[in-house]
């Protein structure tokens, strides 16, 4: 399949049949990373193979808090395999494309050894920052029964910090520090711009229950 216009309306009817109902991983989720991509992507890189990795990545969703969460990847990009052979894809561009859904997850740890990879890392991690990435942190920890901060010490300043209890604490722990692993320079650049929307976020926040946003929540 040649056309991108046609490979992407049909990877999105592969996926919409398949989704979970995951709010923070859904087609819209999809979409976001695929239009992250375009926004990364520099014209040496393998555009079908992004594509692709961009709509299959998440076939595999187990929940955040699964024992075996850090198989969702491999076990997502083993699924794509057959799809994108059905889909007209080569050995080396399944393979580029498998590489780039198991290496993209933050639990996998799996080196991103390819552009495409790091790309498609970059594009699923901007989308967990910025306007879209407190909805989806919010969402997901509500849907896990998960409080959304300790009010006796909102911002961890006499404890460790703890996400599988509090949202919040999920930014420290997690989201405040995803630029500095971004793998592209556009990535980077895209995700400190979305890191400050989240910091002004945090100092309204922080005003509203009246306690002051400690300095090392602005550093990540």
């Amino acid at each position: 399949m040649a056309i991108s216009a046609d490979l992407h309306q049909a990877l999105r009817g592969i996926v919409a049949q398949r989704m979970a109902t995951d709010p923070a991983h859904d087609l819209a989720h999809l979409d976001r990373v695929w239009v992250n991509v375009q926004a990364i992507a520099g014209p040496g890189a393998d555009r079908d193979v992004l594509l692709a990795a961009s709509y299959l990545h998440d076939l595999v969703n187990l929940p955040k808090n699964a024992p075996d969460r850090h198989t969702a990847s491999r076990r997502s990009a083993a699924e794509a395999a057959p799809i994108l052979r059905d889909l007209g894809f080569d050995d080396t561009q399944i393979a580029a494309t498998g590489h780039a859904i198991a290496a993209h997850s933050f639990s996998a740890g799996i080196p991103p050894e390819t552009e495409e990879a790091r790309i498609l890392r970059d594009a699923d991690r901007l989308d967990a920052l910025g306007a879209i990435g407190i909805a989806r942190n919010f969402s997901v920890s509500g849907s896990l029964g998960r409080a959304l901060y300790d009010p006796a010490d909102p911002f961890c300043e006499r404890r460790t910090p703890d996400d599988a209890l509090y949202s919040l604490d999920h930014w420290r722990v997690k989201l405040l520090s995803l630029p500095q692993g971004m793998l592209t320079d556009k990535g980077r650049a895209l995700a400190e711009a979305r890191i400050a929307l989240m910091l002004r976020f945090l100092d309204d926040f922080a005003a509203e229950i009246g306690t002051p946003l400690p300095a090392e929540w602005t550093h990540g």
